[in-house]
C-alpha cells in the first residue's frame, strides 16, 4: 500500500509512530553498548509498518524533519527511563534536510536539556549519501553538534557514493559501515580486501567503526579479526519495541574485562598498538618495493619535513630526499639509498642500512635525522622489500649543552658525595 504525506502526518499527530531499538554490541567481548533508535508505524489494529513504506514519501517535504525530532524526543523519554539501570548511548537518524536547519544544535541542546540528559548519550547519525554535495556546510554543520558535546555518526559508509576524502575531512566519531559490503558473508577475498582497508584507515583517523547487518558467525569472525569496534545485526539481536529495550538493559551486567587487556585484544588491535609505538620513536616510516621501484609512506606530523610524497616511485623519492639534506650530505644519501645499492646490498647478505644526516626542515632549519633502512622477505612474492625507519635526532648543539650541564652539577659536588654515586652504581651493577 503506497501512504500519503496526510496518512503519515496524521499517524504522527496521533502518536502512532514510535521507535523500536537494535543494540550494538562489543565485537571482541560481546557486551553491549549501544544502541540505534528505528522508527515505527503501529496502526490502531496493531500493524507494523516498516519505515520503508512511509519515511521516502516524509522525505520529499519538511515532514521528515518533524519525524526525526519526534523521535528524538521518545529516545529522550526511553533514556530517563534508565535512569535506574545502565544508561547505554543511542543514534539516532537525522535527514539532510536538518543540515539547512536554523540553530540545529541549540534546538538539539534543548531537546536533551529538557531531559536533563548527558548529550554524549545522544548520537547524530546521517547517511552516507546524504553528504554529497555542499560540503562546507555540512561541515559546519557538523562541528556545530559536535561542539555542543554529541556524537555524530556517519551511516551506510559503502553504499555505493563512499568518498575518503570527505571522510578525512569530516570530524566524524563513528562509521557506520554498511551491510551490503558483508553481503558474501566475508568470504570474498575482495570483500575482505575493502573492509580490511577501511577499518584500518579509521582506527588511524581515530574513528570508530559499526558494522550493521551482522547475521552471521563467519561475519563476526572476520570482524574481530579487523578490529571493528561494534557490531549491529540479526546476529545479536533484532529491532525490538522499548519495552523489550528496557528489559535488556536492566538485565545487563557489565562484565570485568579481562585482567590483561591484550588477552581481549584481536590480532589487528594488537598491531595498531604495535604501529602506535613505533610512531613514538620513528615519525616517518616508508615502506619500499625496490624490485618495483616504488613506495607507500606512513607519517605522522611531528616529523623534520612534512614535503615528502605520501606514494610513488622511489628513485624519484631518494632523489627528493636529497634535495632536503645538507649540501655536504646529499652525496652520501644518494649513495647509501641508490636503489641499485640497495638491491646489491640485499643480494649479498646485509640486512639493514644506516644513516645520520642533516635534513632542512619545514622551517628551514637543518636537523640531524637518523635513517635506517630493514630489508623483509615479504609471504606472497619475491619482490625485495625494504622497511625505512626514520627518527629526529637531538641537536648537536642540545646535547653539548646537556653534557656541560651535567658536568656543572658533578663539580658542584665534593669529592664525597661524588664517591657515594660511584659506590651506589656499582652495587646497583653487582
Amino acid at each position: 500500500m503506497k501512504y500519503t504525506a496526510e496518512d503519515i502526518r496524521n499517524a504522527l499527530e496521533n502518536h502512532e509512530l514510535t521507535t523500536y531499538y537494535q543494540p550494538q554490541y562489543d565485537t571482541i567481548n560481546g557486551q553491549m553498548k549501544s544502541a540505534e533508535a528505528l522508527v515505527r508505524w503501529i496502526k490502531p489494529d496493531g500493524t507494523v509498518i516498516s519505515p520503508f513504506f512511509f519515511i521516502p514519501v516524509a522525505e520529499e517535504s519538511d515532514l521528515i524533519m518533524e519525524i526525526d525530532w519526534y523521535v528524538t524526543e521518545l529516545v529522550c523519554k526511553t533514556l530517563v527511563k534508565q535512569n535506574m539501570m545502565p544508561q547505554f548511548p543511542i543514534s539516532v537518524n537525522f535527514s539532510r534536510r536538518h543540515i539547512q536547519e536554523e540553530l540545529f544544535a541549540e534546538k538539539l541542546s534543548a531537546l536533551v536539556d529538557k531531559y536533563d540528559l548527558l548529550h554524549p548519550l545522544i548520537e547524530v547519525e546521517i547517511t552516507e549519501s546524504a553528504m554529497i554535495g555542499d560540503e562546507e556546510k555540512i561541515l559546519e554543520w557538523i562541528v556545530s553538534i559536535r561542539n555542543a558535546g554529541f556524537k555524530v555518526a556517519i551511516d551506510d559508509f559503502g553504499s555505493g557514493l563512499s568518498s575518503l576524502q570527505f571522510v578525512k575531512d569530516v570530524p566524524a566519531d563513528v562509521l557506520k559501515i554498511d551491510k551490503s559490503l558483508l553481503s558474501r558473508n566475508c568470504e570474498d577475498e575482495k570483500e575482505r580486501i575493502v573492509l580490511e582497508s577501511i577499518f584500518t584507515f579509521a582506527h588511524r583517523l581515530n574513528i570508530n567503526t559499526v558494522a550493521e547487518g551482522v547475521e552471521t558467525k563467519e561475519q563476526l569472525g572476520f570482524l574481530r579479526s579487523c578490529d571493528c569496534n561494534r557490531i549491529q545485526g540479526y546476529l545479536y539481536a533484532r529491532p525490538m519495541p522499548e519495552e523489550e529495550y528496557l528489559k535488556l538493559c536492566y538485565e545487563h551486567k557489565v562484565v570485568e574485562e579481562a585482567t590483561d587487556i591484550l588477552q581481549s585484544q584481536s590480532a589487528a588491535g594488537t598491531m595498531n598498538l604495535l604501529i602506535n609505538a613505533i610512531f613514538r620513536k620513528y615519525p616517518l616510516v616508508i615502506f619500499i618495493n625496490l624490485t618495483r621501484n616504488s613506495f607507500y609512506m606512513m607519517a605522522y606530523d611531528n616529523f623534520t619535513t612534512t614535503s615528502c610524497p605520501s606514494a610513488g616511485i622511489f628513485d624519484e623519492l631518494i632523489v627528493h630526499g636529497a634535495s632536503t639534506m645538507h649540501p655536504d650530505d646529499r652525496e652520501i644519501f644518494d649513495t647509501t639509498f641508490n636503489r641499485t645499492k640497495l638491491i646489491e646490498d640485499y643480494y649479498s647478505g646485509i640486512q639493514t642500512e644506516r644513516l645520520v644526516t642533516r635534513q632542512l626542515g619545514d622551517d628551514g632549519i637543518y636537523r640531524r635525522v637518523e635513517i635506517v633502512d630493514y630489508f623483509v622477505k615479504s609471504n606472497y612474492s619475491e619482490d625485495i622489500i625494504a622497511i625505512t625507519l626514520c627518527e629526529n635526532l637531538p641537536d648537536e648543539q642540545e646535547t653539548i649543552d646537556e653534557i656541560e650541564a651535567d658536568i656543572k652539577k658533578l663539580s658542584e659536588l665534593n669529592v664525597t658525595d661524588i664517591m657515594t654515586i660511584i659506590k651506589k652504581h656499582l652495587i646497583m651493577n653487582n
